[in-house]
């Protein structure tokens, strides 16, 4: 098969854009990147390629932001992660549910409307054991969609992370989800060699994206931070209701 080189520049150009804006929004790389290799290379080559991808992606994140990872709610998060990367890859394998992208999308909106209306920016008051089930769905939920925007972010951001922390706990916990996830969907079937090829392009790319990013990061205030994830997070709902107008009739 001949190597087509104008593809491969256009992902990695896609994927150095996406994971330099991810920085700067504590994540969303997969919203941008989603549509573009589903054009490119078909819907069912989304949810391997971008699992491949965020694993370099997020290794490269924890590994700069090593030192600010919340540990405490890493050790709450991964063991439902696992779990549900596991059988989110397995449903994957046996059925499509695309009306989850639905209730995703109003979840972000609802959740970030309401941290706007407070001067704390908090919408709800989150324990550090709410982990456990949010990674549990997460991981599930996008291991059958392949992406589900900063669903977490609101659960991190009212459990009180700054920036970096919030970076940095969030790659850790996404690098090792990826990870079960990439070698559930080698087991079900579902990741093919080109596939897994694709997925390393993106994920090399993301490193001069993440670079890029953390230049500017250190100059946004705490403040601006928060403001900025938050109006991420409202744009991915609109942007995952939009891909869902076919099931919603308009």
């Amino acid at each position: 098969m001949p190597v087509d080189f104008t593809l491969i520049l256009f992902l990695a150009l896609a994927s150095l854009v996406s994971w330099f804006i991810s920085t700067l929004t504590s994540g969303g790389s997969s919203l941008i990147l989603m549509p573009i290799i589903g054009f490119l290379l078909g819907a069912d080559s989304i949810p391997p390629i971008i699992t491949v991808g965020a694993i370099f992606g997020n290794v490269e994140r924890a590994t700069v932001y090593r030192k600010s990872i919340r540990w405490e709610v890493i050790k709450w998060e991964l063991p439902g992660a696992i779990l549900g990367s596991c059988l989110g890859a397995f449903t994957l394998s046996q059925i499509r549910v695309d009306f989850l992208g639905i209730f995703i999308a109003l979840f972000l909106l609802i959740s970030a409307v309401s941290s706007l209306k407070k001067s704390e920016n908090v919408s709800f008051k989150v324990r550090v054991w709410y982990f456990l089930p949010a990674g549990f769905l997460y991981s599930w939920l996008s291991g059958i969609i392949g992406s589900i925007g900063p669903i977490l972010t609101p659960f991190y951001i009212n459990y009180g992370l700054a920036k970096e922390e919030l970076l940095a706990t969030q790659a850790t916990a996404r690098a090792t989800i990826h990870l079960v996830k990439a070698i559930s969907y080698a087991v079900f079937g579902i990741l093919t060699v080109q596939n897994l090829w694709y997925g390393v392009l993106i994920g090399a790319a993301a490193f001069p994206g993440n670079w890029l990013g953390h230049q500017i990061l250190t100059k946004i205030s705490e403040y601006h931070f928060k403001q900025i994830v938050v109006s991420f997070v409202i744009l991915s709902g609109i942007l995952m209701l939009w891909q869902q107008h076919e099931l919603l009739g308009f």
